[in-house]
C-alpha cells in the first residue's frame, strides 16, 4: 500500500424510524460532503484500489458519494463492507488497515468517530508530525473529514493533508 485515505462519514440524519442507529442515512447536507470530498480527492490524483467501509447506512451512502466524486462505480468489485468496523474503536480499524496492506496500492477506510479519529491520529504521532498538524488533528475530527497518509515499503505512515467536509484541501 502507497496511499491510506481515513474517513468519518458523512453528516446523517438524526435519527432513522426504521432499524435505529446503523440505518441512519445521510442528510443532503451530508452527500454533498461526499461528492466534495471525492472531487478533492480526485483533483490530488488519489485513485483508490480498495475499499473498506463500515456496515452502517451512512458510511455506506458516504462511498458511495466519494466514489461518486472520484468518477468510479459505486459498488466495484473492490468494495467492502465489513459489519465489524460499525463504532469500532481504532485499533481494531488499524488491524483492517494492516490486513489491507499486500492488497491495495490506495485504501480509502470510512468508518465512524471515536475510532476513527483515534486512529488517524495515533499515525500521527507515529509519523512524526508536527506539533500545529497534531493540534488541528487534536481538536476534532468533523462528519466526512479524511485524513490523507503516504506508506512507506515498512507501512509507516507520513502524514499527506487533510480534506476538509467542504472539500477543501489542507496538504
Amino acid at each position: 500500500m502507497r496511499q491510506l485515505i481515513l474517513m468519518r462519514h458523512a453528516q446523517a440524519q438524526g435519527s432513522s424510524p426504521v432499524g435505529g442507529d446503523r440505518e441512519r442515512a445521510l442528510s443532503a447536507a451530508g452527500r454533498a460532503q461526499a461528492i466534495a470530498v471525492g472531487e478533492a480527492l480526485r483533483a490530488r490524483g488519489a485513485a483508490p484500489d480498495l475499499a473498506i467501509v463500515s456496515g452502517a447506512r451512512r458510511t455506506r451512502e458516504t462511498w458511495t458519494g466519494v466514489a461518486e466524486g472520484l468518477g468510479l462505480e459505486p459498488e466495484p468489485a473492490w468494495l467492502e463492507v465489513e459489519a465489524a468496523l460499525y463504532n469500532a474503536d481504532a485499533m481494531t480499524l488499524r488491524r483492517h488497515v494492516e490486513g489491507a496492506e499486500e492488497r491495495c496500492q490506495s485504501l480509502i477506510l470510512i468508518a465512524h468517530n471515536p475510532g476513527v479519529h483515534q486512529l488517524a491520529f495515533d499515525l500521527l504521532i507515529d509519523g512524526g508530525a508536527s506539533g500545529q498538524i497534531l493540534d488541528r488533528v487534536r481538536l476534532g475530527f468533523a462528519p466526512a473529514t479524511a485524513a490523507l497518509f503516504l506508506v512507506d515499503a515498512a507501512g509507516r505512515c507520513t502524514y499527506d493533508g487533510i480534506i476538509q467536509p467542504d472539500g477543501t484541501d489542507q496538504g
